[in-house]
C-alpha cells in the first residue's frame, strides 16, 4: 500500500499551541513564518537543512535533498520548506 500526502494538512506549533492549515499551494515553512516572523532560513529548496524541526506527532512526507535515508525512516524530523504531512496533522517542536 503506498501512501499519499494529502493535498492539504495541519501543522501544529506545539510550544505555542498554534494550528494552521497548509494548503497544497503553500510550504509548511510558509504558514511557520506567519507565526514566527523571526525564523531565517536559507534556500527554501530543501537543499541546506536550515528549517529542520523535529516531529512530535505525525509522519511526514520527505520531499527534501538533506535528510538521510535513515533519519527519513525514523520520522523525527521534517525540512518545512518543501516536505508535507501523509498525517491530517504534523505536530513540530516550534
Amino acid at each position: 500500500m503506498t501512501e499519499h500526502a494529502p493535498a492539504s494538512f495541519e501543522i501544529e506549533l506545539r510550544r505555542t499551541g498554534v494550528v494552521r492549515v497548509v494548503p497544497a499551494d503553500r510550504t509548511a515553512l510558509e504558514i511557520v513564518r506567519q507565526e514566527l516572523p523571526h525564523a531565517e532560513f536559507n534556500c527554501l529548496q530543501g537543499e541546506c537543512g536550515a528549517c529542520v524541526a523535529t516531529v512530535l506527532d505525525g509522519i511526514p512526507d520527505h520531499r527534501d535533498t538533506v535528510l538521510s535515508q535513515r533519519a527519513r525512516d525514523a520520522g523525527k524530523r521534517v525540512i518545512l520548506c518543501v516536505s508535507r504531512s501523509l498525517t491530517p496533522r504534523l505536530a513540530v517542536d516550534l
